[in-house]
C-alpha cells in the first residue's frame, strides 16, 4: 500500500471542501538519496505560495503490479534511483502516463527509465536496457557525478521552457546519464523531443501534446530553497492539480 509523504495542511478551512491531487512517487524510498529527503515538505510549500493542494504518496517498484496500482493518481514522479528495483514496474509506469495523459516528470535516474519506457512501449524497442541490469542492450548508462552544476539551455517553444520559466538555468546534476546516441533518431520520429543536449547527449525529453510529459537528467528537487518550490515542480504541480478537477 502507497505510504503518504506530508500530511495535507490544514490550516486553511477552505480545504475541506477541497480534494487534493493525488501524486505517485514511484521508487524506492531512501534516506540516502539527497532528492528523496526533499518531498515531505514539497506539498506544503506548494500550498503556502501556489495554492496547489497535492497529497504526495511512496510506491515502490518492487510493489507495483501494473497500471491498476496508479489508479486515482493525478500525477506521477518517476524519482531519482538507479537502477530501479522493479524495472519493468518502472517503465510500466511511463506508459501509463503517457497513455492516460497523467502528468509525468522523470528525473535524473528516472530519466534514463522515461527513456526506455518510451523507446520499449512506442517504438518497439524490446531489447532496449538499462545497462545496470542485465543483459544490456547498451541503451544506457547511468554514473555518479556528486556536486555538479550545469547550464540549461532549452529550445523555443518547447514544454521545458514554459515550465523552467527561462530558455537558460542552472540546474544540479548529482549523476550522469548517458544514452546511446544510436536510439536517439529512433525516438525522436516516434514524438520524443529533446529540448537540452550536453555533447549530443539528450538531458531534457519532452512528449508534446501530452498534458505534462517532462523528463530530466538534472534534479529540481536539490532546489536550495525548499519553501520555493522549482519552477518545473510548481508546473507538474499545476497540472496535476488540473487534471484533478477533471475526473
Amino acid at each position: 500500500m502507497p505510504t503518504t509523504v506530508a500530511p495535507r495542511p490544514q490550516a486553511d478551512p477552505d480545504l475541506s471542501r477541497t480534494r487534493p491531487a493525488r501524486i505517485a512517487l514511484v521508487g524506492e524510498r531512501s534516506a540516502g538519496v539527497p532528492a528523496h529527503t526533499r518531498y515531505a515538505p514539497t506539498p506544503k510549500a506548494l500550498w503556502r505560495r501556489e495554492r496547489l493542494l497535492v497529497d504526495a504518496y511512496w510506491l515502490s517498484t518492487a510493489q507495483l503490479d501494473g497500471p491498476r496500482d496508479l489508479a486515482g493518481f493525478d500525477g506521477i514522479w518517476l524519482v531519482p534511483d538507479s537502477p530501479h528495483r522493479g524495472e519493468a514496474a518502472a517503465v510500466s509506469a511511463v506508459r501509463t502516463a503517457r497513455e492516460r495523459d497523467i502528468p509525468l516528470p522523470a528525473t535524473c535516474g528516472g530519466f534514463l527509465h522515461g527513456l526506455l519506457g518510451f523507446a520499449r512501449h512506442v517504438c518497439a524497442l524490446n531489447g532496449a536496457a538499462h545497462t545496470e541490469n542485465p543483459p544490456a542492450a547498451r541503451f544506457g548508462r547511468h554514473a555518479a557525478a556528486r556536486g555538479h552544476e550545469g547550464t540549461v539551455r532549452t529550445e523555443p517553444g518547447s514544454p521545458a521552457v514554459e515550465a523552467l520559466g527561462a530558455r537558460t538555468t542552472l540546474e544540479r546534476y548529482p549523476c550522469s546519464t548517458l544514452s546511446d546516441p544510436r536510439y536517439a533518431g529512433t525516438l525522436r520520429d516516434h514524438g520524443l523531443r529533446f529540448t537540452d543536449h550536453d555533447d549530443g547527449h539528450p538531458r531534457i525529453a519532452e512528449l508534446p501534446g501530452h498534458r505534462f510529459f517532462l523528463s530530466t537528467l538534472f534534479q529540481p528537487e536539490l532546489a536550495d530553497d525548499t519553501s520555493r518550490p522549482h519552477p518545473l515542480v510548481r508546473a507538474f504541480a499545476s497540472a496535476a492539480v488540473g487534471r484533478s478537477t477533471e475526473t
